[in-house]
């Protein structure tokens, strides 16, 4: 299997880190925006869509600043990717700036940059952002 390939976005949210946290870091708050439901045991977070699942392994979180974790079918593969989304307040604009790092394979770039685009949306919507 190639290399994935990692690209970035960025976000700009009319919205409170409370807000956006409480959205990023609880089950409830994923299942509003991100998948249908969630589940999480221990550091695996289990996420529905559609009757189909995919787990993840949280790498990492810290409240008010980021959520990070990796798939574990990428993990399986021993694949160096992530999922990542960042967040912190523009001292400017006092608006929230929310930066997501993923990987995609080469073929499936742009179709994965499209699905974050849709689904950061979905999340604005959601928090009236």
């Amino acid at each position: 299997m190639s290399e994935k390939i990692k690209f970035e976005q960025e976000y700009l949210l009319k919205t409170s880190p409370k807000v956006l946290n409480s959205m990023l870091m609880s089950p409830s708050g994923l299942s509003e925006w991100f998948s249908d439901d969630v589940n999480i045991k221990d550091d695996v977070y289990t996420f529905y869509w559609n009757g189909s699942e995919e787990q993840a392994r949280l790498l990492g979180k810290k409240a008010n600043e980021y959520i990070k974790f990796q798939w574990l079918e990428d993990e399986e593969e021993d694949l160096d990717t992530y999922v990542e989304i960042r967040f912190k307040v523009d001292p400017m604009t006092k608006a929230v700036v929310l930066n997501l790092t993923s990987f995609a394979d080469e073929d499936e770039l742009e179709e994965v940059q499209l699905y974050w685009e849709n689904t950061i949306n979905d999340l604005k919507r959601v928090i009236g952002a």
